[in-house]
Formats: structure tokens, C-alpha cells, sequence
């Protein structure tokens, strides 16, 4: 027999599982290739926490899955003596994320554990915002962000607001492998834990506190009033937990002309009116389109479920709506904040901007052109949160210009230590009524940026290894990639190779080895001689390895001419 068939013969025989669920079980009795995805692992906190499909098994999102992590994680906030401090809860609109964030209460509440839980769907980082806000020890967000609607997932914070570090997560891991998780964890009864205080609910007077928060950030107070007769603005949360508060901000900020797409403002797990509920894709901007046309609008805004991430589309001098990427609205905004920063005459030698490293290089070229201090950090924006909750530890001056990563998340202030669309969405379009003023659209200033720092472009290949041979796909890909070093992409010769488990670059033409930029994460990193870069990473969200290429030239033509090259060579580790 194996493993993962005496791991579901168990689930189905135990009495704690419904019937409902033992019947969901019967009908995968003969599928193998089912059984071992679902149960042969254990979900493990990858980039943004745990995210598996909801099924049962010990691989998916589950009552039971949710329950034993969180066991796992009172353990540490108890470790901590932090059961006064508390957990505060959040969710966003997927099926079942009310469920998994009561059952995660239910767990932290029978542990003798403090839990403040948010009275309905909430973004993000108003979780992140609330554990600073209420001092408390820890955090748990129940969301999958952008995945299909067949996921759900568990972020989990500590008391800086940042999701768990890697030894954090690996202590939850640990505990993980020592409960069982179909009986392992504590439960009490809901409502009696609410009855008894134990679990206290945040309503809305709490969004107040958040909302002042984010308004702090806009620096051109008044732009946004002077422009609102003639500036509408099209708004869709995706069926998400934006649909409430962003639009409120837009409109404290001085807005008159907020437009939501009715058909996406209703919360609705299954995502009925696209296929993917995530702005990077532009059919979700179908609909925000359509009705920008009606109502005359140039902007259209899109988020994600729980209202992390931003996309934008805006209207080209041809009529047409054209997509800003997550590296083009990433450089924007750095450019923008620095300007009116230094226009304002509080732009300090001490301010700082952080991205991931693997968004544009443009960012490095505007913050080395201003000489502000760029923090470069692995994927996730729990590294960006380190790199804030290191400096304010250390009692360092100056304030956060400005955070990205290419994956369309931004953070405009320090209130919160994840990306955040409700900020990010309120300083787009400050940034973009400012740009009106001054008779352009965000495209005309991404051109602007080009004549100004010079022509960067990226592109970025998604290579698709699914089910229970694709995870092992993925790690024969980068094993392979680490013992044979490509000599080349594209016709041109890679000059270092870094990896950054191993936290060494290795220089080509002379083989001589140095500390390479980052350490830790599971990345390669390949400087080809002509400047241009290629990085390599399994996603930690989906099933895939993502290729990044950065390209710098003299023109259009000739920067697409090398990432097409670039992308043809990455794309044969399919076959591998």
C-alpha cells in the first residue's frame, strides 16, 4: 500500500470528517493520480503563505488543514507568551473564507489565545495595518490573492506585520509534523467564545483607523479635487474586497466621478465574470473598459480578491486602452513620489525605496539618478516588510518613497508591511490627475521615463508543470540548471552565474566565485556579457517557473528582438 492511500484510507474512516466529506473522498477512490495530489504532501509556507485547492486531503485547503495549522501556529504565539497580545483575523470573498477564518478563531480561542476577527471581507493589509495598530502577536489572513477560484490559501503575520520570516514558518512547519491534523487541534464553540470575549469582532470604526492611515500618504492633497470635474475614474474590485473602501478613499480624496462596475462589485466566490480574477490579465478589464467608454473615462482600476495587488489600463492618444505592467507602474510611481517629494522640499538624503529583484531596472537607474537608497529583496513582500521593520528597529531616519514587485503589488508608507491596493490605488491616481494637470496621460509619462533613464524592458515566460509529475518537473529543472550553466541565452554569452541558495555568483570567463546579490531563496540569476539578465525561480504561489528577462537597448526593435530570443532559449526547459 502506499503512503498517500494510507493517508486517505485514514481520513476516510475517521469519525471526525463529515459525511459530506467522506462522500467527496469516495469519488476519487479510484483515481490515483488524485489521491497522491491530495494526499501524498503537506501544504508548506511558500511566497505568500500556504495556497492549495480546497478538497480534503492533507495537500488541500480544508476545515481540517486550516484547524492544524493554526494549532501550529498557537504553539508559537504561546512560545512568545502572547495569548494576551491576540491573532487578528481577516478574509477575503473565496468560498469558504468566512468558514477557515471562524475554524481558525474557534483553534487560537481554545487555546486560551486573544482573537480579533473582522466583521466581513477585508483588504490585506488592514490585517497587517491592525496587528501594529492593536499591538498584537500574530496574524492570519484567509486568501488565495489572484488564483482561480478553485483555491483558497492562509497567510500568517507576526507582530512587525510581516508575514512569517522563513525560520518562523519553519517552526509552524515543525509543530505541523508533531499534530495530527484530523484530531490534533484544540476547538471551542463559536459564539460562546464570542459571548465570553475571547473573540472580539473589528467593524467598521476600525476601517476609520486604516483609512486615516492611507490618506496620510497622498502628497499632492489637493491635485485630485482641482481635476474632478473632468477626471472619472473607472474602479472594479473583481468580485473582491476592495469594492467598499477604495472607492470610499477616491472619493475623500476630492473625486467626484468614481465609476464601479456593477457586475463586479457583488462578492461572489465563483468569480462569474472573468476567468481569473487577477489584473495582470486583461480580460479582466473587460467589463471596466466597457464602461469606461460609456461614462468617458481614460483610467480603468482593477484588484485582486483580497485587494493587494493593482492593474491598470489607460486610454493611448489612438482611443485605445493599453495595460500599464507591474514594473512600468512600479517606476512610475518611484519617479512620481521623488519629484513631488523634492518639489515639496521634503525629499531627505535618509528616504528610501525598496522592489523585488527581479522587478525593472529601470527603478535602480531613477533612484541611482536622485541618489536615493534602493533596498533590493527576494520575491515576497515579507522581504520588503524585513527590510522596514530593520530599519525602524534600528532606529534609522527617513521614510519609505515607495515598494513594489513586478506581480503588481505596491506599498506607498510604512503603515502596513504588505503590498497594499487601497494606498497604492489612491497615489495612481493622485499621480495620474497630476499628470492631467500637466496635459499627459500615465503613457505619455512612461515615455517621458524612457527619454529621462534610458530604455528598459522585461518580459516574463510562465512555464506550466502542473499536477503530482510537475512539482518533481520543477526540481529537475533548476537541479539541471545548477549542474550544467547555460552558456548563452538568446546567441549571447552568460558572464555570471549566481545562485542564491547557494549565495555565490560564479564568473564565467575566469571561474572565480563571489557573495552573490541576494542568499537564501531558490533562484538563478544569469548576467549575460551584453548587461542584460535572466532569472529563474519555481513560483511559490502556482504551478510554474517563472523566467524573468530584462532587456536594455537604443530602440523598441531591437529590446524586442532579444527578450523574444531570450524567451525561445527558456522556453525549451519544458522538455527537460
Amino acid at each position: 500500500m502506499t503512503k498517500y492511500q494510507a493517508v486517505y484510507d485514514h481520513w476516510l474512516s475517521s469519525p471526525v470528517l463529515t459525511e459530506e466529506d467522506r462522500d467527496a473522498l469516495r469519488l476519487i477512490a479510484r483515481d490515483e493520480e488524485k489521491k497522491a495530489l491530495c494526499f501524498g504532501t503537506h501544504m508548506s509556507f511558500g511566497t505568500a503563505g500556504l495556497r492549495a485547492v480546497m478538497a480534503p486531503g492533507t495537500a488541500c485547503m480544508n476545515v481540517y488543514t486550516v484547524a492544524h495549522t493554526t494549532q501550529a501556529l498557537a504553539r508559537l504565539v504561546l512560545s512568545e507568551q502572547g495569548a494576551e497580545r491576540g491573532v487578528v483575523i481577516d478574509y477575503d470573498s473565496r468560498h469558504h473564507s468566512r468558514e477557515f477564518a471562524h475554524v481558525a478563531a474557534e483553534v487560537l480561542a481554545a487555546n486560551g489565545i486573544r482573537v480579533y476577527l473582522f466583521d466581513g471581507v477585508r483588504p490585506t493589509a488592514e490585517l497587517s495595518f491592525a496587528i501594529r495598530t492593536l499591538g498584537c502577536m500574530a496574524g492570519i489572513s484567509i486568501t488565495a490573492s489572484h488564483n482561480p477560484k478553485q483555491y483558497n490559501g492562509y497567510k500568517a503575520y507576526w507582530s512587525d506585520g510581516s508575514q512569517l520570516s522563513p525560520a518562523q514558518a519553519g517552526a509552524v512547519c515543525a509543530a505541523c509534523a508533531e499534530i495530527d491534523v484530523l484530531s490534533g487541534a484544540k476547538h471551542t464553540d463559536f459564539e460562546q467564545a464570542v459571548a465570553a470575549g475571547v473573540i472580539r469582532y473589528l467593524d467598521a470604526s476600525f476601517d476609520e483607523i486604516f483609512i486615516a492611515a492611507v490618506m496620510q500618504t497622498a502628497i499632492r492633497k489637493q491635485v485630485m479635487r482641482e481635476v474632478s470635474d473632468t477626471f472619472p475614474v473607472v474602479y472594479t474590485p473583481l468580485h473582491g474586497a476592495g469594492y467598499r473602501l477604495i472607492p470610499d478613499v477616491l472619493r475623500r480624496a476630492g473625486l467626484v466621478h468614481v465609476h464601479t462596475v456593477p457586475e463586479q462589485m457583488v462578492q461572489d466566490g465563483d468569480f462569474p465574470t472573468v476567468a481569473y480574477p487577477n489584473p495582470e490579465y486583461a480580460d479582466a478589464f473587460r467589463l471596466g473598459v466597457a464602461l469606461a467608454e460609456k461614462v468617458g473615462s481614460d483610467l480603468v482600476i482593477a484588484t485582486d480578491p483580497d485587494a493587494d495587488r493593482v492593474g491598470v489600463m489607460c486610454r493611448g492618444a489612438d482611443g485605445r486602452f493599453t495595460a500599464i505592467t507591474g514594473n512600468q507602474m512600479g517606476a512610475l510611481l518611484l519617479d512620481y513620489v521623488i519629484g513631488a517629494k523634492k518639489e515639496r522640499g521634503d525629499l531627505t538624503a535618509d528616504d528610501y525605496a525598496v522592489k523585488s529583484f527581479v522587478s525593472t531596472e529601470l527603478a535602480n537607474r531613477i533612484a541611482e539618478r536622485h541618489g536615493v537608497q534602493l533596498y533590493e529583496v527576494p520575491t515576497g513582500f515579507k522581504y520588503v516588510g524585513e527590510v522596514l521593520t530593520d530599519r525602524e528597529r534600528r532606529g534609522g531616519a527617513g521614510q519609505l518613497l515607495c515598494a513594489f514587485e513586478e506581480s503588481y503589488g505596491y506599498l506607498p508608507g510604512s503603515y502596513a508591511r504588505d503590498k497594499d491596493a487601497v494606498g497604492a490605488v489612491l497615489l495612481i491616481c493622485e499621480m495620474a490627475a497630476w499628470y492631467r494637470q500637466q496635459g499627459m496621460s500615465l503613457l505619455q509619462a512612461l515615455a517621458r521615463l524612457d527619454d529621462t533613464y534610458g530604455l528598459c524592458r522585461e518580459g516574463v515566460l510562465d512555464l506550466y508543470m502542473e499536477g503530482l509529475e510537475g512539482l518533481e518537473r520543477r526540481r529537475r529543472v533548476m537541479s539541471l540548471l545548477r549542474a550544467h550553466t547555460p552558456s548563452a541565452f538568446g546567441g549571447v554569452a552568460v558572464a555570471e552565474a549566481s545562485d542564491f541558495r547557494s549565495g555565490l555568483t560564479r564568473n564565467l570567463r575566469d571561474g572565480t566565485e563571489s557573495p552573490a546579490p541576494l542568499s537564501g531563496p531558490d533562484v538563478l540569476c544569469y548576467r549575460l556579457q551584453n548587461g542584460d539578465k535572466i532569472i529563474v525561480r519555481p513560483s511559490g504561489t502556482e504551478p510554474k517557473i517563472k523566467v524573468y528577462c530584462h532587456a536594455r537597448g537604443e530602440n523598441e526593435a531591437e529590446i524586442e528582438r532579444k527578450l523574444a530570443a531570450y524567451k525561445a532559449d527558456a522556453d525549451r526547459l519544458r522538455q527537460v
